[in-house]
């Protein structure tokens, strides 16, 4: 590529970087300012009053969960148009060398005719006093005049072709610029949550902390347990195939590591985050978000699910995680804790997709 082509890329590709860059998913924000911590004889809040607390936290890290999906939804189409806006830019610098080239051989048509004193082909081939070259002649002329007119509609079209490109282009960088905003915006949603949530957490005693933990613990348990005494796990025996015991494999080796909205690994992971580089691992891409994955992905009835199924949560699918076998899930609950396994039926159950395909199974 000569340094035209160079300069000419990079200038598309510092456009693209330009509009998309925002601040990456981790990027920290000031924690708010605790409440004072409360004197030591102060009593612990009762039990009635942290039970609300907990749904309270639970209402919060929902919220920001569902404005996760958005900010993953948002950062996938961005980078899915930087891919448009760079390969259009890769054609309009192709589209533009074809022109020049275009431009000099109609440039050398037009001298050639000047060397023959400006006069047209068919003005020398009438001047022609040799029968045998008027023959000869009017062949060219013929041939002449079809190249000329290539030439000229080549040249036609390929104005025509770059004028497009730059269209494509322009509305391509109008959604990159709108998908920006929705990113920042959904960045700005999930900082107000979790925000909300440490700062009520920040304001519980040591003891109420501890409480609050055991009280999650209890409610996922006890969906957990009626989820089971429905005798579900009875009917659910499938098998996983190849691909799904890699995707469980890289999902599990996953365990303790934090979880960070906007994640993908290898250090931090969201919900979905986890489950689609679980599948890449696997050889099989899946759509990024838990929205997505629940829109795209084949269904499957609970009873049929088998290892690596995602399990899809709540009512507007604003969670994931993968079935492991034995009533079992691995997934990334929320901010503040880790990769780790829970039982499947501990939060409410949307339904199951299912990533690969049915052969295979063993």
């Amino acid at each position: 590529m000569g340094s035209g082509k160079r300069g000419l890329m990079a200038t598309a590709v510092a456009v693209v970087c330009a509009v998309t860059v925002l601040a990456a998913p981790g990027t920290a924000f000031a924690n708010p300012t605790p409440s004072p911590t409360p004197s030591a004889g102060q009593a612990v809040a009762p039990a009635k009053d942290l039970e609300a607390v907990r749904k309270k936290l639970d209402k919060l890290y929902r919220a920001a969960a569902r404005a996760t999906d958005e900010y993953n939804a948002a950062d996938e189409k961005a980078d899915e148009q930087s891919t448009q806006v760079v390969e259009l830019a890769k054609k309009i610098v192709k589209g533009q060398e074809k022109l020049r080239k275009l431009k000099d051989r109609a440039g050398a048509a037009a001298a050639a005719q000047y060397r023959g004193g400006g006069l047209p082909p068919e003005a020398h081939l009438v001047l022609s006093d040799d029968p045998q070259d008027f023959l000869v002649g009017a062949g060219r002329v013929r041939e002449g005049h079809h190249a000329t007119k290539g030439l000229l509609g080549e040249l036609t079209r390929t104005q025509e072709d770059l004028e497009q490109y730059a269209k494509d282009a322009s509305a391509q960088l109008k959604k990159l610029e709108a998908g920006r905003k929705a990113k920042a915006a959904a960045q700005k949603k999930i900082e107000k949550q979790i925000a909300q949530a440490e700062k009520l957490e920040s304001a519980l005693q040591k003891e109420e902390q501890d409480r609050l933990a055991e009280l999650e613990k209890e409610a996922a348990n006890k969906a957990q347990t009626a989820w089971l005494d429905s005798g579900i796990l009875d009917e659910i025996n499938g098998k996983a195939t190849e691909q799904g015991k890699k995707a469980v494999k890289y999902a599990t080796a996953q365990i303790g590591k934090p979880y960070q909205w906007g994640a993908e690994g290898p250090r931090t992971y969201d919900c979905s985050g986890l489950t689609s580089q679980a599948w890449i691992s696997a050889g099989r891409g899946i759509p990024r978000t838990s929205q997505e994955q629940w829109k795209q992905l084949r269904h499957i009835d609970v009873q049929d699910m088998r290892p690596g199924d995602l399990i899809i949560y709540f009512g507007d699918a604003s969670h994931v995680a993968m079935y492991i076998g034995d009533g079992a899930i691995v997934h990334a609950p929320r901010p503040g804790r880790t990769v780790t396994i829970a039982g499947a039926g501990s939060m409410p159950i949307l339904g199951v997709v299912r990533p690969d395909a049915d052969t295979g199974a063993n």
